[in-house]
């Protein structure tokens, strides 16, 4: 027969077989377990708290049937353990209740020695900051919600609010190349709430007064190509300003100019030659022209034309038209027109003379300039209506020989791709 496992007649006990312990017999908890005790229980004294997931009935602790079974049984030492530490067990869940309860103790005591900084400090100095702007909001009478307005909103539902549409026309009917009222009147209320909040929710009448003043500076192109043959014909966008002040090196805070400019040059607004410059604004509107802060090549440029041919200057400055709209009026005297010219520029004007030129040179005044420019303000019955684009397309033409002449003298310091007269 083939060697096997032995069988056994006898019938199989339906109970584990487990060693009794002795009454005498002492108990003691495992060293491993002792350590890691040891090792996770909090320094210090703490308050006992018994907790409740750590407690057993006494009629939950199975005892072995006789001693036979005890000794007949294979797991002895882990049953004993088991058996053993049933009272342990307990206290063991008593240290752990009390390791939790001592660290949110420690916790609690963290947030009071720090004053609420951490993530819980920064979410209320938000929350300051959001209140404070929601107050002042409030304050001004711009708020978009206002309390007491019941919803009613199921779940899942949202509320969406029209922003505000553009005001309307007031019964003066928009004209391309027109400036309309309300431009003026858009530019009057901007200067009174310069903030990104308030021409956010105002963007419409925003967009609705550039496109106005897009559509006047479109027109003037038109007009001013025909005055001067070296402008070329560009399109708005090259032409206007962005509405956005720089503030980075500024102490004024307020991110918007308060009025709508462009300039036309041979390069369009940017480049080194004269342009011709006009801006609108309630009360402060101004035409201009002339070679502003120029680079050093250019001014130099037009220095030794002054140098050389100073009469031609004069002489466009003597124009009756000139004395008229630039110069106050002025007699026609070369001494008065010149210093009317370097009044107009005196702001960054040089204290000593240039380098390169003689101080007793007869046109030290105006070699001393650093920039050649003339202006003029406009009232604003002279800029809206019909009225405008015919108003400052005369001061073009009046102005016109004045900015083609440092024009003409910036041509060798021009880049090569540009195309000379």
């Amino acid at each position: 027969m083939p060697r096997g496992r032995p069988t056994s007649t006898s019938k199989p006990t339906s109970t584990p077989l487990k060693r009794v312990l002795s009454p005498d017999h002492k108990t003691s908890t495992p060293p491993s377990r002792q350590s890691k005790r040891l090792k996770s229980s909090p320094a210090g004294k703490v308050t006992p708290k018994k907790s409740q997931y750590f407690s057993h009935s006494p009629s939950s602790a199975s005892e072995p049937e006789s001693e036979i079974e005890a000794e007949a049984s294979g797991y002895e030492d882990e049953d004993a353990s088991a058996s053993a530490l049933s009272t342990p067990a307990e206290s063991e869940g008593e240290e752990s209740e009390e390791y939790v309860s001592s660290e949110e103790e420690d916790k609690k005591s963290k947030r009071r020695r720090s004053g609420g900084k951490g993530k819980g400090g920064s979410v209320k100095k938000v929350a300051n900051g959001v209140a404070a702007t929601a107050a002042t909001i409030m304050q001004k009478g711009k708020e978009l919600w206002r309390p007491g307005v019941r919803s009613d909103l199921a779940p899942g539902e949202e509320v969406f609010i029209k922003l505000p549409k553009a005001r309307g026309d007031g019964g003066v009917k928009y004209k391309e190349g027109v400036i309309h009222p309300n431009t003026m009147a858009f530019l009057g209320d901007l200067k009174e709430n310069n903030d990104r909040e308030w021409l956010k929710i105002h963007d419409a009448d925003y967009r609705q007064s550039k496109k106005d003043f897009d559509a006047f500076v479109e027109k003037m192109t038109e007009k001013l190509v025909g005055i001067d043959e070296t402008i070329p014909e560009l399109p708005p966008k090259d032409l206007t300003f962005r509405i956005y002040r720089d503030i980075r090196f500024s102490s004024d805070p307020t991110p918007y100019k308060t009025h709508f400019s462009a300039a036309w040059s041979r390069t369009g607004r940017k480049g080194p030659y004269a342009a011709y410059y006009v801006q609108i604004k309630p009360s402060g509107s101004f035409f201009g022209g002339g070679l502003w802060c120029p680079e050093a090549a250019p001014l130099a440029a037009m220095r030794r034309a002054i140098d050389k041919k100073s009469q031609k200057l004069k002489t466009v400055l003597l124009e009756p038209a000139m004395r008229k709209e630039f110069l106050g009026g002025i007699p026609n005297d070369e001494k008065k027109a010149t210093k009317a010219l370097c009044e107009h520029n005196k702001d960054n004007a040089l204290k000593t003379k240039p380098k390169g030129y003689d101080a007793e040179n007869p046109n030290i005044a105006l070699l001393r300039l650093r920039n050649y420019t003339l202006g003029r303000k406009l009232r604003d019955e002279e800029v809206v209506g019909d009225t405008g684009p015919e108003k400052v397309a005369s001061l073009m033409k009046v102005l016109m020989p004045f900015v083609c002449l440092p024009s003409s003298s910036a041509v060798d310091v021009a880049p090569p791709t540009l195309s000379q007269p």
